[in-house]
């Protein structure tokens, strides 16, 4: 049953979790992440049920966080898996299934249907299970359960699924058969993209990029890049990684002051040099993937010639 459409509402999550009814703080996001002894122990029990919010995800408010509070706050919109589940699905993880790796972990295909969940439809799904050790391990996971599970446009990937389970932090997409822009434009096996095909795929990327800039309160993508844009079996871009993704300005505000990150060669330079973040630093992003569509070089190539490295001031006349 198709869901009513409901107006989006950014949720904020001030405090992760809490162990023996004491919140663990996000701050600014980088720490957010409890030690292992505190991963092992039972989060505590709230008296009752709450919806997350999520203006700002550095709130400092006394919010707390138990795994229930997702089920309240998304309802059917997503569905909780276990790990045992999620590795039934991919064959325990196996190599074959491998999709992809990096700093954030691995990817897995797997399938699902309604024998594992009712009313989850029979699909291919990816399982990306996230490093939690890393910097970003458990701030992605939350900034992607809650952007994702809140968020439903046809050039966004869609969330299927989570898992939260002792230490582990899983994440479960659709599966996106054409895989990346990246490996469409770069690798040397693919085959060359029609200029009709690099056209939708730019008019799909800026779709799903004017859907968070226009939100109710706008969501700055923080990490457009061709990596991030992945295609569907008709070659129909859809934005996925939401773990950099943050608020946009409120009120008279003409920027977020935000602690710098991004892929070097995408990000634009007010902001590297400043901090300042607003919607225009996803735009400049977008015109760094638009010529890469055009010229099929890289944002950055450091085996060129030093004039030649930066793909926009090698694009300048």
């Amino acid at each position: 049953m198709k869901l009513p459409r409901r107006p989006w509402r950014p949720i904020t999550a001030a405090h992760c979790c809490t162990v023996k009814g004491t919140p663990i703080a996000l701050n600014n996001l980088t720490r957010c992440r409890p030690t292992r002894s505190e991963f092992s122990k039972k989060v505590s029990e709230a008296s009752s049920f709450r919806r997350l919010s999520f203006s700002d995800l550095s709130s400092s408010s006394s919010v707390r966080f138990n795994t229930d509070d997702f089920v309240n706050s998304f309802g059917a919109g997503l569905f909780a898996f276990t790990v045992g589940e999620l590795s039934a699905i991919t064959q325990g993880f196996c190599s074959d299934y491998l999709l992809g790796e990096g700093g954030f972990g691995t990817v897995h295909k797997g399938y699902v249907d309604d024998k594992l969940r009712p009313g989850l439809k029979a699909q291919a799904v990816a399982v990306k299970i996230l490093d939690v050790e890393g910097l970003q391990g458990h701030r992605e996971w939350l900034a992607e359960v809650i952007f994702l599970g809140q968020l439903r446009h046809p050039h966004l990937v869609k969330l299927i699924g989570y898992c939260c389970e002792d230490e582990e932090r899983l994440l479960v997409y659709e599966f996106m058969p054409r895989g990346s822009l990246e490996n469409h434009l770069f690798k040397r096996m693919s085959i060359t993209l029609s200029w009709g095909t690099r056209l939708k795929i730019a008019i799909g990327a800026a779709k799903g990029l004017a859907f968070l800039h226009g939100a109710e309160k706008p969501v700055i993508y923080r990490d457009f890049k061709a990596s991030n844009i992945l295609l569907d079996s008709d070659f129909t871009a859809k934005l996925s990684d939401f773990g950099l993704a943050k608020m946009g300005p409120e009120g008279e505000e003409t920027h977020v002051t935000t602690r710098v990150m991004g892929t070097h060669g995408y990000a634009a330079p007010e902001y590297v040099m400043t901090g300042h973040l607003t919607t225009k630093s996803d735009v400049y992003s977008y015109g760094v993937v638009l010529l890469e569509l055009l010229t099929g070089r890289r944002s950055m190539d450091r085996s060129k010639p030093k004039p030649e490295q930066k793909l926009v001031d090698f694009a300048k006349p």
